[in-house]
């Protein structure tokens, strides 16, 4: 795209990656295959730039793109590359508790794609119970069925270990 018009992708691209691939690192488990998903979103909205820098935000565009993306490539199992079971990540910050991160996120790997996409939507981007529903494109009363149905299920494959870590359900 030349002109404005490109110069304002590459502005948006360089301010929003680091927050796309936090979120698609999350949804996928895997750095590379959570790069791959950045770069095919980013991909999708720089065909549809102009449409895209006219809309209200194009912030949750992007993010809607990344979800539905990535919903999109595990329902057609088109990908061959496997997620690694380690996920590389940033320095703690002070106070972290990273023994509980580390089991989160490694109980969210466990579950379904769909299980997963609705816990990190609803609590790890702290979305509404309707903006969920409006990205994954379901009832909000489904987001809230999934999101108490998955929660169980984490509760229950993590039972013990919270418990060990001191965070009994």
């Amino acid at each position: 795209m030349s002109g404005n018009g490109g110069a304002s992708f590459d502005e948006f691209a360089r301010a929003r990656s680091g927050q796309l691939l936090r979120t698609a690192c999350l949804l996928t488990g895997d750095w590379h295959t959570a790069e791959d998903l950045v770069q095919e979103t980013l991909g999708k909205l720089y065909r549809g730039w102009r449409r895209v820098r006219e809309m209200e935000s194009p912030v949750a565009y992007a993010h809607t793109t990344l979800v539905r993306t990535f919903l999109s490539v595990r329902r057609l199992r088109r990908s061959s590359e496997r997620p690694s079971d380690a996920l590389p990540e940033p320095p703690p910050a002070p106070g972290e508790d990273i023994e509980l991160r580390l089991t989160l996120l490694q109980g969210l790997a466990r579950l379904s794609p769909a299980d997963r996409v609705v816990l990190v939507l609803r609590y790890w981007e702290d979305r509404s119970v309707e903006e969920t529903a409006d990205v994954l494109r379901i009832k909000p009363g489904a987001v809230r069925v999934r999101s108490k149905r998955a929660l169980d299920r984490l509760r229950a494959m993590l039972g013990a270990e919270l418990v060990d870590l001191g965070m009994a359900c």
